[in-house]
């Protein structure tokens, strides 16, 4: 790389740590990625990733920007960040915390989350998600879905986040799939009608949802159910149940879905079936959309 970097972009979550180097006009120099996400590091462990990740930095007159987004901000992390309430703007660099560091080269801040009072709810992440794919759909009224362990439903209007709702839907099919006794009965692979099947099962009667989780157990043993189709079930068993919780969310909205490309296609094919066109936005991307526009200050 022959061009010095204008500023430091980075996305830096619980197990995986993502830095862009980055020019004055948006173009991406270099990038890196590390496993040294959050939760495998002290506070005192940050700053010295960072640097070696960096690589050998040029003198320069004045420190080098480096704007941080996820969970470096978080009570483990790295300092904590305080959170912006909503209603809100995503937050921008004007409300980051700058953190002190060793290096005089750098200057680090780090973007605060997003909180809600009531129902109480927290993001570190997929707030910096959301302004981006706001960046660059500036007339976007409705509601961003973000799946993954920890899925967020986000109600946007005007450019601000009016509410979300998070629900823990990954983690538990991760619980449920790999530590509980359904895990006997569960196989690698993916069959679309079992998936159709559980998501139409729970959205039509998610008071059964306890029971409906054993009776897969109990199909594998009676009636040989298909490990991978017990697989799928159970994902659209879960998912189900958080469609019919988060309805008051996407009934009738504009929704945008904004995840790894697998997990999307299973949340856009539970929607669709409820009549609902999605838009489908890459998550990769609308991290660094986001953070360039953290970088920048909205014109009033």
């Amino acid at each position: 790389m022959t061009t010095q970097p204008d500023w430091i972009a980075v996305d830096w979550g619980t197990s995986q740590l993502r830095l862009w180097q980055m020019a004055g006009d948006g173009t991406v120099l270099d990038r890196a990625e590390s496993p040294e996400g959050m939760g495998r590091l002290t506070p005192s462990q940050f700053e010295p990733v960072l640097l070696r990740l960096l690589g050998d930095l040029p003198r320069r007159d004045a420190p080098l920007p480096v704007i941080i987004c996820g969970m470096a901000g978080a009570r483990q992390g790295w300092a904590e960040a305080p959170y912006v309430r909503t209603p809100c703007a995503p937050p921008g660099l004007a409300q980051a915390l700058r953190v002190p560091g060793t290096d005089p080269r750098l200057a680090v801040h780090i973007l605060p989350g997003v909180a809600q009072d009531s129902p109480a709810d927290v993001m570190r992440g997929e707030e910096t998600q959301v302004a981006g794919f706001l960046a660059l759909n500036p007339r976007f009224d409705g509601v961003i879905c973000l799946p993954g362990t920890h899925s967020k439903w986000v109600h946007v209007s005007a450019g601000e986040i009016v509410s979300f709702r998070s629900y823990m839907t990954g983690e538990i099919f991760a619980l449920l799939s790999g530590q509980s006794v359904l895990r006997h009965g569960l196989a690698e692979g993916w069959d679309e009608a079992a998936f159709a099947a559980g998501v139409d099962q729970a959205m039509a009667r998610p008071s059964g949802f306890a029971g409906d989780l054993f009776t897969l157990r109990a199909e594998g043993l009676l009636h040989g159910l298909d490990g991978a189709a017990a697989r799928a079930r159970l994902s659209g068993l879960l998912i189900g149940m958080e469609l019919a919780a988060a309805k008051p969310y996407w009934l009738g909205q504009n929704v945008a879905l904004l995840g790894a490309s697998g997990l999307v296609a299973h949340y856009r094919t539970a929607l669709e079936a409820q009549g609902l066109p999605v838009l489908i936005a890459d998550a990769d991307r609308m991290t660094l959309e986001g953070l360039k526009s953290a970088r920048t200050p909205k014109e009033a």
